[in-house]
């Protein structure tokens, strides 16, 4: 694919993954120098690890500048290139921060041409590298993992599966009495939406100290049990199963259910009553938020005959 294809296809995607941010695609396993070494030193770790650009960092992890292919042909010329690093990186970068949205990315990786661009936090530390092959993959993911849950969906309806009794991304049989956690939502109590959530949070972090998990697992699950709350007209279940490589959640709950799946998923899209949206619900970002903070999800519903939500959550990213 060439460099003009690869800009039209991010032209056309660029309105379809709004949800997409720079620290779900940015790579973070970053190979940089420290200052004080010199520009041969960045040279030969380029060709040895077949990268075209090195960030400089300090001690603690500050982004300085970065050394570029070109920036190493100049010193090449120049007779520079066994000065410190510092004489010669070039300082003036643009950055974007990890919460930058795919329109945003785009926008300038349009704007400034450059090959990658570095993501910092909000005290410069470095965090990340994106270049366009980083967002394509990001959105290929995307498109693969709709692909799967949508195809899921019609499977478990289409062979009239009982799907509150089968797990729907592996297809076997629930052993909802294994579950390490379960909780019992009662939807009548619009200001105890949350607490099964949190009380799932805490759980898991008695088992792993992996924050970010933990973060995402919460995240997904509290979208989830509001969404039972407010819309099911019924009661419901959390359960979840753990183990190192992979948290499993399932929300399920025998109410109205959805009459259309593909819409509710929109971002925005809400059935909720002015009530609920005084009372800081109904924004219509559930369902969206838990395919983003969740590795495979797939939902499950028709109108009248309830709601189950299944999300699986691994350690080291999608499986």
């Amino acid at each position: 694919m060439t460099e003009r294809n690869v800009d039209d296809l991010l032209e056309k995607l660029r309105g379809l993954f709004s949800d997409i941010t720079a620290k779900d695609i940015m790579v973070t396993n970053i190979i940089s120098l420290t200052k004080d070494r010199t520009m041969w030193q960045a040279k030969e770790l380029m060709r040895i690890c077949k990268i075209s650009g090195v960030p400089i960092v300090d001690n603690d992890n500050h982004l300085l500048g970065l050394v570029s292919i070109e920036d190493i042909i100049l010193a090449l010329e120049g007779n520079h290139i066994t000065d410190p690093i510092e004489k010669h990186m070039t300082k003036d970068l643009i950055t974007f921060s990890p919460d930058v949205d795919l329109e945003g990315l785009i926008e300038r990786f349009n704007r400034y041409r450059y090959g990658r661009f570095p993501v910092v936090d909000s005290e410069g530390r470095l965090l990340g590298i994106i270049s366009k092959k980083d967002i394509i993959g990001a959105i290929l993911d995307k498109f693969r993992i709709i692909y799967v849950h949508d195809a899921r969906r019609k499977e478990v309806l289409e062979r009239n599966v009982d799907w509150f009794d089968r797990s729907l991304i592996s297809g076997d049989y629930v052993e909802k009495k294994t579950a390490d956690f379960l909780f019992h939502i009662d939807y009548t109590e619009v200001d105890m939406a949350g607490v099964g959530s949190a009380k799932l949070k805490s759980y898991l972090k008695t088992r792993t100290d992996d924050d970010s998990l933990v973060r995402r697992v919460s995240i997904a699950c509290y979208e989830a049990e509001v969404n039972v709350v407010i819309h099911s007209g019924s009661e419901g279940y959390i359960y979840a199963w753990y183990d190192e490589s992979v948290i499993r959640v399932r929300v399920e709950d025998y109410g109205k259910g959805i009459e259309n799946v593909e819409q509710a998923m929109k971002e925005g899209f809400s059935t909720a009553s002015d009530h609920v949206r005084e009372l800081g619900f109904g924004a219509g970002m559930g369902l969206p938020n838990m395919r983003r903070y969740s590795d495979k999800m797939v939902v499950v519903s028709e109108a009248g005959k309830g709601v189950v939500v299944e999300m699986n959550f691994y350690r080291n990213g999608r499986k």
